[in-house]
């Protein structure tokens, strides 16, 4: 793979910048409460040397009842200030499942108008397998400036989405798992319909990924976003069930080259909880 300091960069380059005095590393790991894994704790076991955590469900806006939604601007600035993450610095960013919720965090930091980020491909798995080091001490961090530029352009809200379903125009992009797109299989949080968004299209982020959890390459991605109807010389809107994997095919669809895409942040659990916007089940 070609690494990428704005978008995806292997273990290998990671190993060999390890040291950088501008690198930081964040471990983003997040998993479904269902899956019964505490990420805090796991970091505390064990991280890559010098990575800081990364609370996706905490560095978030605590005024929505929606999971995790973006944090305002001022939360996110204090939390990375007190992280020692700010100007000047070279973000890398994992997850323990290997590629899941660190394109959330790269997205966010976008979001924040932050360029110097990127993701580790195949994440802490890859790393681990391939015995590199690893450690239990979290790093002492420095106070650190972050100058933050809205990225407006980067999110869409549930008026604007239900405006892209009506008119088939941004392409609305989906990216659970094919049986919950067509409405076949229950949603992960109680109280959602099952089904997707009318005119909506389905890419399930897995399709993205090598059998490692490492990413596609980009050619390979375009495979797969046109066997599934997308019409890549056009915008975007990712989704999928609460803005976590969205962020993986908007992590693809960057890599590619394609830039006019926006993340639905409320994504499938506010769609699916609300019963004044409509639900299209099956292939349709």
């Amino acid at each position: 793979m070609t690494d990428d300091p704005k978008t995806l960069v292997s273990t290998d380059w990671l190993a060999a910048h390890l040291k950088d005095p501008d690198l930081r590393i964040l471990d983003a790991s997040w998993y479904l409460p269902t899956e019964g894994r505490d990420p805090k704790a796991e970091y505390e076991a064990g991280h890559i040397p010098g990575a800081r955590f990364f609370d996706i469900d905490e560095i978030s806006d605590a005024r929505s009842d929606l999971p995790h939604m973006a944090p305002p601007v001022e939360k996110f600035m204090s939390r990375m200030r007190a992280m020692g993450v700010g100007d000047g610095h070279q973000v890398v960013i994992y997850d323990g499942a290997g590629i899941l919720s660190a394109p959330r965090v790269w997205w966010l930091f976008k979001l924040m108008g932050q360029e110097n980020v990127t993701v580790l491909d195949g994440g802490l798995p890859k790393w681990v397998a391939e015995g590199r080091a690893m450690e239990d001490m979290p790093p002492i961090p420095r106070d650190r400036h972050m100058t933050v530029r809205f990225q407006n352009h980067l999110v869409r809200d549930v008026t604007q989405v239900a405006h892209a379903s009506k008119l088939g125009t941004p392409q609305i992009v989906d990216a659970r798992a094919a049986a919950r797109f067509r409405g076949e299989a229950p949603e992960p949080r109680a109280g959602l319909r099952a089904g997707h968004i009318p005119k909506s299209r389905n890419v399930p982020y897995t399709a993205l990924l090598n059998a490692d959890q490492t990413m596609k390459s980009p050619d390979e991605t375009r495979v797969v976003f046109e066997a599934a109807g997308v019409d890549l010389g056009a915008p975007i809107v990712t989704s999928c069930g609460s803005g976590i994997t969205a962020a993986v095919l908007a992590l693809a669809l960057e890599r590619m080259g394609h830039h006019e895409w926006a993340l639905y942040d409320g994504s499938w659990a506010e769609w699916g909880m609300f019963p004044t916007v409509p639900v299209a089940t099956g292939d349709a």
